[in-house]
């Protein structure tokens, strides 16, 4: 079997690639490099069923080429980020919304099966405990840079719809919640890998607004293996599915959680969305999914904690750190 991954080289991307090929798939990757980095596959580089291809899913022509022969397209190339999508803002769009029509059009022409990786801020400032997928999207003005990724990530999903409905294409979308683990950066804005990077400078752990926001962390090897099943999960096609855990916290407590986990002496430092992200920025009180559809197709259950993330994230930071000082 052959799968066609978009956004490769990417945080979620890299650890897809890594257990598709660990399951004897021959794998084709896809990565501008524009947030994903060469060193997330490192262990995969040599493999001799993978072959990774830097270039643009805007590149049509070489979207219909990579895709060809491919039983299974994973899409994850998008542009993301809380800060890539302020200062970027129409490259985001273009990204987010071309980008993705060209994959689904070449797997719809190829006859795959297709994944396409959606996200919770299509819920935009709904708060409701419990987000369930057929839930109202309460969306700030479309003037806000805020809400822009989120109208993008919409538009992806009505014309995965139509072409599932009008043309019969086997598409699945999955909206994840704050997934999180080893090699995510914390330069676009993540907010556990940036806390860790600050703790372990010493550094104050900056908390935007009142740090009583509510969210819910999900890990990446939790993730993975659910977006291959709901892949290949007939009853899937069609739907979109929420992934993510059901484990609430606090901004708040999240920092004192990664100060204690690093040993830090480390303050919490705050700051207002304005100094932060600048004019146009809004932020949601609380967001935590309802899985239960995910754990009705292919039986998702996390199985790891947040503080069992809080430790992976910081051993993943300090194991670079070790590589960078090794190479100097």
């Amino acid at each position: 079997m052959r799968a066609f991954v978009t956004g490769a080289a990417g945080f979620i991307g890299s650890h897809l690639v890594e257990e598709l090929l660990s399951r004897g798939y021959e794998v084709i990757g896809l990565d501008d490099l524009s947030t994903g980095r060469m060193r997330n596959l490192a262990n995969v580089a040599d493999h001799p069923s993978f072959r990774m291809v830097s270039g643009s899913i805007l590149d049509r022509q070489l979207v219909e080429e990579l895709t060809e022969g491919a039983e299974l397209v994973f899409h994850l190339a998008a542009a993301v980020g809380a800060f890539v999508i302020r200062d970027k803002a129409l490259e985001s769009l273009r990204t987010n919304i071309h980008g993705t029509h060209n994959v689904v059009d070449a797997a719809y022409r190829q006859g795959a099966r297709l994944l396409v990786a959606s996200t919770s801020e299509i819920y935009g400032k709904n708060s409701k405990v419990g987000l369930r997928e057929d839930d109202d999207r309460v969306l700030g003005s479309p003037l806000k840079s805020r809400w822009s990724y989120a109208e993008a990530k919409a538009v992806d999903e009505s014309l995965v719809d139509a072409y599932a409905r009008e043309f019969g294409l086997r598409a699945v979308i999955v909206r994840l919640f704050n997934t999180v683990g080893p090699r995510q950066t914390g330069r676009y804005g993540m907010v556990i890998p940036r806390f860790v990077r600050q703790a372990l400078d010493g550094e104050p752990l900056t908390v935007y607004g009142t740090g009583e926001q509510i969210r819910c962390f999900c890990h990446v090897l939790d993730v993975v293996p659910a977006l291959i099943g709901l892949l290949y999960c007939d009853a899937a096609a069609g739907k979109a599915v929420n992934l993510g855990s059901g484990q609430q916290v606090t901004i708040n407590q999240l920092a004192h959680k990664v100060i204690e986990a690093t040993g830090s002496s480390s303050r919490i430092e705050r700051s207002s969305y304005l100094e932060a992200y600048g004019p146009g920025y809004e932020d949601m009180q609380r967001r935590v999914p309802d899985c239960t559809l995910a754990r009705e197709l292919v039986g998702f259950q996390p199985a790891r904690s947040l503080d069992e993330i809080i430790a992976d994230v910081i051993d993943d930071q300090m194991a670079a750190r070790r590589s960078v000082v090794s190479l100097t």
